[in-house]
């Protein structure tokens, strides 16, 4: 990618001065690490960690049929949750496999936001407009907003200093509207790494302020930067799908471990039809952890065998930061799928033991 075509975010100049490491990734330049990624993802998990994640897309749906409309193009059911609950969901195409996975925030029946990944802004407001029924108008303000999360069992004190005590108080998977100055900002408790904290959705304009008085708000919880590095071992050690790696266009729901955001049963919606399909005749494959023994870390595409015949392929791998061990996500044949079937990954060459886990890999018990 040419630098002209990468962008920077509201948060540049402060990644800069934090010393960061920048690299291009979803056409934006993001910092992948500060002071390292193992200190990074040790901070997110012990204290609190701030990522940058503006480049993330902030799709509106608004209108009297608003509620419908969204509901008919994902895969779960709006039905389910109140005014003020965000939800994770999947978005298909006809043929049933994933154009994107997204968490949307209700506000009322007549206004939501879906926050859509940074890869697949352009395919995904497309999408959503070719299959979209009237009632409702579809805006990409993505060009407006910043995202800063927030993320790390410190992380609700902190939002609490800045934010007031109704921000630290706040249950997971909400979302509510702050002040900060005279800017309205967002605030959601959702997040990528499994632990406490939220993500903060607010204006390009204060975006580097709201940063810098995290930092100094948490100074004594030990806060501090933490890169797309981290952000992937964090989400990793949850088995938190990533798309372009564990999910995509030659996968369904129902084969990448999603079948609980997918509610068959609540009516039309896109993808249905070839769900249930596939759902009728089986599931051939499905996503599933796998740990890898012995000097052997799974990395994206590599084999996984079994009795020496290939089954399935790695999605995702590291050595977590928080365990030692090496873990990764992989597409097996449904048929070695099951918890502690034992398997090889071929590393390199050598086909290292390894065995289905089952997910998460970490967790703060």
């Amino acid at each position: 990618m040419e630098e002209a075509d990468v962008r920077r975010t509201a948060l540049h100049d402060v990644h800069v001065e934090h010393g960061a490491r920048i690299v291009p990734f979803a056409g934006y330049a993001m910092p992948l690490q500060y002071d390292g990624i193992l200190k990074e993802h040790a901070r997110v998990r012990a204290q609190v960690g701030l990522f940058d994640v503006s480049h993330m897309g902030e799709v509106w749906f608004r209108g009297p049929q608003a509620l419908t409309v969204l509901n008919k193009l994902i895969t779960n059911d709006l039905n389910r949750i109140e005014d003020g609950r965000a939800q994770y969901t999947a978005m298909c195409a006809p043929d049933g496999t994933i154009v994107d996975d997204l968490i949307v925030y209700r506000f009322s029946d007549e206004e939501f936001l879906v926050c859509v990944n940074a890869s697949n802004r352009h395919t995904d407001v497309a999408h959503m407009r070719a299959h979209a029924e009237a009632g409702a108008t579809i805006t990409d303000e993505s060009d407006e907003w910043s995202q800063i999360a927030v993320q790390g069992p410190c992380a609700p004190e902190l939002l609490g200093r800045v934010f007031g005590p109704e921000a630290a108080q706040m249950k997971p998977f909400r979302v509510a509207a702050f002040e900060y100055g005279e800017a309205r900002v967002l605030i959601s408790t959702t997040g990528y790494t499994g632990e406490p904290g939220g993500e903060i959705y607010l204006p390009n304009g204060v975006a580097c302020a709201v940063w810098r008085a995290l930092m100094e708000a948490g100074a004594d919880l030990g806060v501090g930067p933490a890169g797309l590095g981290a952000r992937d071992t964090l989400r990793l050690e949850m088995a938190y799908c990533l798309y372009g790696n564990d999910i995509d266009r030659t996968c369904t729901p129902l084969e990448a471990g999603l079948g609980w955001v997918t509610r068959l049963k609540k009516g039309p919606f896109v993808g249905r039809d070839a769900l249930l399909a596939q759902k009728e005749a089986g599931v051939p494959r499905k996503l599933v952890g796998i740990e890898v023994f012995e000097k052997g870390i799974p990395r994206q595409g590599y084999d996984v065998l079994r009795e020496g015949q290939v089954v399935g392929h790695v999605t995702s791998g590291t050595k977590s930061p928080s365990t030692g061990r090496s873990i990764g996500l992989a597409y097996v044949a449904i048929e070695h799928s099951a918890e502690g079937v034992e398997l090889h990954v071929d590393c390199r060459g050598k086909h290292r033991p390894a065995r289905v886990t089952k997910p998460p890999f970490y967790s703060r018990t």
